[in-house]
């Protein structure tokens, strides 16, 4: 169980997050929003990237603690740009991702083994980094984040470079997670969200405009159609624009 309460955020003069309230539990958690939305933002917060200015983030009913060793072995992240070791190989990368969350030597094999499978790079195991090309280097990333296979895992844009074949192999990844894990998924493919997500927020100017279902998002869209998009796309279109309620 995710909880945030009234967590705001500001680089400078910025204000990137205002006021954000919200509680996630198991599945997958769509997350929406055009750029400067505050969804990387968001992120880095609960996972202890950026200090809480103000408002709180809870981890099943505990304040977080990035420093806690248990809070890195329940936590997964991957960032919108995030670095590998392009030296090592790509099983030394998962290895050290592993060791980093918190898995024992007797884990990590079964573990690795398990991602390299999920991810498609069990040919590229012992392949240098800097020799993948950008979709496996995409999807080494997704790799670390997950590898120990946490309880709470936010992906910042994690399909980016992959080809359908491969973001469908994510999406399948993410809803064997879900069925005990908590998941959120920021991007801007609206068909990612529809596939996998069992709830969708939007978020736009530093709040959350729109949380529901997919169901819920395309009933909007519905009621709001535009020429030239998909339902889902006109109920996020029209997401964009509704004022969130904070009574």
């Amino acid at each position: 169980m995710l909880e945030i309460r009234n967590l705001h955020f500001s680089y400078r003069n910025f204000q990137a997050l205002n006021g954000i309230s919200t509680t996630v539990g198991s599945g997958v958690y769509g997350l929406l929003g055009p750029n400067g939305a505050g969804k990387s933002t968001l992120m880095k917060c609960i996972v202890g990237m950026l200090p809480l200015q103000n408002g709180e983030v809870f981890v099943n009913g505990d304040p977080i603690d990035s420093a806690n060793a248990e809070f890195k072995r329940i936590l997964g992240y991957l960032p919108q740009h995030f670095e590998v070791m392009d030296f090592s190989s790509v099983e030394r990368n998962l290895l050290y991702a592993a060791w980093a969350h918190g898995l024992n030597r007797s884990e990590c094999s079964a573990a690795i083994a398990k991602i390299l499978q999920i991810t498609d790079l069990a040919d590229k195991r012992q392949s240098l980094v800097r020799s993948l090309s950008g979709g496996m280097r995409q999807r080494l990333g997704i790799a670390c984040a997950l590898v120990h296979r946490p309880r709470i895992a936010l992906l910042d844009e994690p399909t980016v470079g992959l080809d359908p074949l491969q973001r469908a192999g994510i999406r399948n990844l993410l809803a064997e997670l879900a069925k005990e894990s908590t998941i959120i998924i920021s991007t801007h493919l609206v068909e990612d969200i529809a596939a996998v997500a069992n709830r969708v927020m939007v978020m736009n100017a530093g709040q959350i405009s729109f949380d529901g279902t997919v169901d819920d998002l395309e009933i909007l869209g519905q009621k709001n159609p535009t020429p030239g998009f998909n339902t889902l796309e006109c109920g996020y279109q029209a997401a964009l624009s509704l004022i969130p309620n904070h009574e």
